[in-house]
Parts: structure tokens; sequence; C-alpha cells
């Protein structure tokens, strides 16, 4: 019987193994030496922030893997030898396999910072994280000040959790605007407005220097690369983005870049390995995606999909139109196909960008100039549907047609006040003068 063995317990490596169940019965374990169960990464923010306890962020319970017969198996893989199909185990021990599938996920990215590994110093991606922050950030008396380094939506998730515990964050973005790399200038600045609200110390343009150590080798302060200022902390969140989690692999014939690489049908240059989620590097980017896609809902299609090419129905990674969304403190944000930002954007794509006079709510609708083509939207307050905009990018339908049935999308009109009649009045006003 064919062995399945699965590097990674998070969505992407579950969902595979969940799926592989459905379809066949052969032998699957699950390696990871993280936890001994599944659970939903995302909503670590909620522990420690007291709306959840550990237990609840896993989906099923104890008894799912082994009536499934699904092996978990609490190791860590220090080596890959394809020509035996064998992997090497830390703890001294040999597995063999007959299919295998990479899917460990990322790590926190580190840029060499003097400092970076004193006590006090963490990422906010993994179960041993939160430890740490309970351990070095219970409360304000024991942290005085924390510092979170990179201004992605962890950083902004942590600052949020940090907050809760009323800790004094001072946020330093590399960035001259929150995120502008990712969103259109008039959101960002929104953002910039409403962390600062929440009483964040946000230092845009701002580099860390390095992080200081008391006598005990813990955190003491940070020093600023611009200015050389010296902030006096507890604890330093190190949110710069994550990297693909491959190191033991690099020893293999497996081949790397700064992922796993793999093809449309996410198989590696080795017959019978594969590699999915966060670490996963297509060959050839798809579409407007990037090669590497760190995203909970794209590592979960990469999961369905390898299940069915594992099991005798060879298809390809097809993961449909891009959306997303996050939070942003009290501020949902949703995006569905493709808005630029200032960085990258082509020179065919518009925007019609409406914001409300609360600042806690605008859209910014992108089109092709030349042919009024809907590519994305994004929404910041105003939650909309996603099986609506996902027909309407297909059917390629412009942007006045979209204007117009704003109110179709609009997911809970009941409990949300109705914004389209304004935003509607904003675009026929504004569109003759919009030209970026």
């Amino acid at each position: 019987m064919d062995h399945i063995i699965i590097i990674g317990n998070g969505i992407s490596g579950v969902t595979l193994a969940r799926h592989i169940r459905k379809l066949s019965d052969k032998k699957i374990t699950i390696i990871s030496a993280e936890t001994d169960y599944f659970f939903s990464r995302t909503a670590l923010m909620y522990v420690y922030m007291g709306h959840m306890k550990f237990e609840h962020t896993q989906p099923y319970e104890n008894w799912f893997w082994e009536k499934n017969r699904i092996e978990l198996l609490n190791a860590y893989v220090d080596a890959i030898d394809t020509d035996n199909k064998c992997l090497k185990l830390a703890n001294g021990d040999d597995l063999n396999y007959n299919k295998l599938v990479i899917a460990t996920g990322s790590k926190p990215n580190k840029f060499g910072w003097p400092g970076q590994d004193l006590k006090g110093v963490m990422g906010m991606y993994h179960k041993q994280d939160l430890e740490h922050l309970e351990v070095h950030a219970p409360n304000k008396d024991v942290c005085n000040r924390a510092v979170i380094v990179g201004g992605g939506l962890i950083g902004i998730e942590l600052a949020e959790m940090l907050n809760s515990r009323n800790i004094p964050v001072t946020f330093l973005v590399r960035e001259s605007s929150f995120w502008n790399g990712v969103l259109p200038e008039g959101e960002s600045e929104m953002i910039n407005r409403h962390i600062k609200s929440h009483h964040i110390d946000l230092r845009l343009s701002t580099n860390l220097k390095e992080i200081k150590s008391d006598e005990n080798g813990h955190v003491k302060s940070v020093i600023i690369e611009e200015t050389g200022e010296e902030i006096p902390c507890n604890v330093v969140g190190l949110t710069a983005g994550v990297s693909p989690n491959i190191e033991f692999v690099k020893s293999s014939s497996i081949e790397t870049g700064k992922g796993v690489k793999v093809n449309r049908y996410l198989e590696t240059n080795i017959p019978d390995v594969y590699a999915i989620g966060d670490c996963a590097e297509q060959h050839e980017a798809i579409g407007n995606r990037r090669p590497i896609e760190a995203v909970w809902y794209t590592g979960r299609m990469m999961g369905e999909t390898l299940a069915q090419t594992i099991c005798g129905n060879r298809i390809p990674y097809n993961p449909g139109h891009w959306f997303n969304s996050a939070k942003f403190f009290d501020i949902e944000y949703q995006t569905y196909g493709w808005v630029f930002g200032s960085k990258g954007k082509p020179d065919y794509e518009a925007h019609f960008h409406w914001k409300h006079d609360d600042d806690t709510k605008c859209i910014t609708v992108a089109f092709h100039q030349d042919t009024n083509e809907f590519l994305g939207i994004n929404t910041f307050g105003i939650r909309l549907r996603h099986e609506t905009f996902d027909r309407w990018l297909t059917e390629k339908r412009d942007v006045d047609y979209v204007m117009n049935h704003l109110s179709e999308a609009n997911f809970d009109p009941e409990f949300y006040k109705r914004f389209e009649k304004d935003i509607l009045r904003a675009y026929n006003n504004q569109l003759q003068t919009v030209s970026s």
C-alpha cells in the first residue's frame, strides 16, 4: 500500500490528508515538530486577547485523526534521501515513503540585526511565539513597551494583541506609508490614521539598526537606524514578512529557489515528491500572482488539488481570481481581483476611490482605462460577496456595470448602513476627472 508522508500539519498538509482519505485507503502520516494537532494559525491572536482558549483553535477533535486513519508523528525532519525515498529524523530514526509532500509553511524573516536572537525577541507565526509572548508580555507591568518591526498583516495583528493588554507599542515601518506596496495611497493613509487612533506610536520611513541586551541576555532597547534614537522596551516583534521554511530540503536533490520549486501540478523535479502551501514556489507565476503565496486559502486549494493527483486524477493547480481578507484593528478589509498600490501599478490601470466621512470606510475600484473592464476592488469597513465579484471578474464586466450593481454584492445590508447611493453619486461625479 502507498505510504504518503506529509511534512507539516498546517492548512495545506491537513487539507491534503483529509482529501486523500476521502478518495483512497492509502497510508497517511503527517509529521510536525510544532504541535501535536492541527490548529488555525490565524486564530492565535484571539487566544492572547482572551477571546478563546488554544483548544478552541483546533478544528478537529483529537480522536478525529485515529478514526480517519491519519497517523500523526511529532518529529523533526533533518534530511531527505530521495534516492532511497527515506527521511532522516532528528531523533535518529529513518522513515520510508512512497510519495512525499513538503508542506512546511513559513518562518519569520530575520535580516541579521544585532540582537535578533535575544530573549524577548519573537515573531508571531508559531504556537511557540504565542507562548513566548505570554512569558515576556503578560501585562504592562512586565512589559513596559513593545517594539514591532515590519508593517505587514502580522505586524498589525501583533500591535492589536499587545494593545488589548494596554501594553504601549512602537511600530517601526520601513515604508513611507503603511502597506503602501499593496494598498493604493488613499487606503494606506487611512490605515495610518486608524493605527494612530489606537494610540500606537507609528514610525514611518523608520528602520531598525540593532536590539540591545541587558546583563541577562534579555531585550533592553532598540536603536533606530536613521536617528540613533534609543527606545527602551522589553519585547521586540519581528514581523518583516515570512519566507519558506525549507532549510532541511536544501541538502537534497530537490530543486529549490526561495521555496521548493514546483510546476502547475505541484510536482518537484523529483518523481513522487511534491510541495504545497507557503513553502511551494511556482516556476512560472500564475497571472499576476506571486510565485510564492503565503495565503491561507491558496494553501487549502493546493491541498485539495494535490489529493486528486496523488489519487490518480492528475489535475493542475488553478487558484482562480485573486481574493484576500484581513482586519486592521476595527476595520475589515477585502480585496477581489487586482488593485495595485502605487508600486507596480500598470499604466492602463485607473482607480475610482471613495471614502466615508467617518474615515473608517472606503472602496477603491480598479478598471482598464482604455476598455473600462473591471479589474478589481478593495473595500474597507464594507463587506461584499465573494461569489458576486468572482462571477463579474469571470464575465469581464465593465466598471459601469459593477458600480451600478454594487447593491447585489452587499454582504449584509440589514446590518450595515447602505452606502451604494453615495458611492454611485461620487462615481458619476468624479469619474470624468479620474485618470489614475
